[in-house]
C-alpha cells in the first residue's frame, strides 16, 4: 500500500465515520426516509456529471437494471435503516454494527455464489456473528420505545450491504465503477422520491440540520464513492475492506467530540470480538499452523 492509498485509508475512514454523526443530527428533524433521499440526491448531483465527463453515460444505460437494483439495496433502503436506528443509538454504536458488513458479505457469497469457506473463515463467521450478539445484547432494552428496534434497523442495513456486492459480482463485473456509483444514487433517488415528498418534515429543519444533510450527501457519499473506488482500484479490496475496522473509531470519536457520547466496556468487548471475527473472514488477519520441524521425533 503506497503513501496515498493509506491517505485515501484514512480519509475514507473519517469521511464515513463523520456519516453516523451527521445522521444522528439530521435524522430527528428530516426523520429517515426524507434525509435518505437528501443524501442520495445530492451524490447523484455530484457523480453524474463526473460520470458524463469520463464518457461512460453508456455504460449506465447498458446497465441500468442491475444498477438499480443495488441503487436500492446499497443505498435507498440500508440509507434509511441506519437514520432510522440513529435516533436511538449512538453514531459510534451504529457503526460498530456496520462494521459486521463483510460477515454477511461472506456468508451470502457462499450461499449465493458459492465462494468457498475455508476453516479460518468459518471460525471468524462464528466470532464475528457472536460479537454482533454481545453487541446486540448490551445496547438493546427490548422495551417499547426503546432501542432493540434501532438495533434490528442498523443490522438490517448491514445485510443489504453484504448482498451488494455480491449482485455487483454476479452481473456488473463488466460495468464501469463510476457508472455503477452515480448510476445507483440516482436510482435510489428515483426510488426515495415518493415516500419521501410523503413524509417530508412539517417543520422546516435548520441550517445546521441542513449543512449536516449535505454533508452526509455530497462528502460522506459522493466523495466517499470516488476515493473507495480509487483505493479499490489502487490498493485492491482485500486493503480496502480494511476501513471496516477502522470507521467505528472514527464514528466514536467524532461521537464523543461533538455529541458527548460514550462507550461502555461491554460495548468495547463486542467490538473487538466483532473485529477479530471480521479480520478472520475478509482474510486482513490469515494464522497459518505452525510447520513441523523435520528433526522433530516420529513416535512409532
Amino acid at each position: 500500500m503506497t503513501r496515498r492509498d493509506l491517505v485515501d485509508l484514512l480519509a475514507l475512514a473519517a469521511i464515513w465515520g463523520a456519516s453516523f454523526l451527521f445522521m444522528r443530527i439530521a435524522a430527528p428533524t428530516f426523520g429517515p426516509v426524507a434525509l435518505a433521499a437528501v443524501r442520495v440526491g445530492g451524490a447523484a448531483l455530484l457523480l453524474l456529471p463526473l460520470l458524463a465527463w469520463h464518457g461512460e453515460l453508456a455504460a449506465l444505460r447498458r446497465h441500468w437494471r442491475p444498477i438499480a437494483i443495488v441503487g436500492l439495496v446499497n443505498s435507498a433502503i440500508p440509507f434509511a435503516l441506519l437514520s432510522y436506528g440513529t435516533l436511538s443509538i449512538s453514531a459510534g454504536l451504529a457503526a460498530i454494527f456496520n462494521s459486521a458488513t463483510p460477515l454477511f458479505t461472506a456468508i451470502i457469497a457462499w450461499l449465493w455464489l458459492a465462494d468457498r469457506l475455508t476453516p479460518w473463515r468459518i471460525a471468524g463467521l462464528a466470532l464475528g456473528f457472536g460479537g454482533v450478539v454481545a453487541v446486540a445484547l448490551a445496547r438493546s432494552d427490548f422495551e417499547h420505545g426503546g432501542s432493540t428496534l434501532a438495533v434490528a434497523a442498523c443490522l438490517a442495513a448491514t445485510v443489504c450491504y453484504g448482498v451488494a456486492p455480491n449482485l455487483v459480482k454476479r452481473h456488473l463485473s463488466q460495468a464501469p465503477s463510476l457508472a455503477i456509483a452515480a448510476g445507483s444514487q440516482l436510482a435510489a433517488t428515483l426510488l426515495l422520491a415518493v415516500p419521501a415528498a410523503l413524509t417530508w418534515p412539517d417543520v422546516a429543519p435548520s441550517a445546521r440540520e441542513w449543512l449536516a444533510a449535505l454533508a452526509l450527501s455530497l462528502l460522506c457519499t459522493g466523495i466517499a464513492f470516488i476515493l473507495f473506488f480509487r483505493l479499490i482500484a489502487s490498493a485492491g479490496p482485500t486493503n480496502a475492506v480494511a476501513v471496516t475496522f477502522l470507521v467505528p473509531l472514527f464514528a466514536v470519536v467524532w461521537g464523543w467530540l461533538f455529541l458527548a457520547e460514550t462507550l461502555t466496556w461491554p460495548l468495547a468487548v463486542g467490538c473487538a470480538i466483532l473485529f477479530a471475527g471480521t479480520a478472520l473472514t475478509t482474510g486482513v488477519v490469515k494464522p497459518r499452523w505452525p510447520r513441523r520441524s523435520p528433526w522433530a521425533r516420529v513416535d512409532p
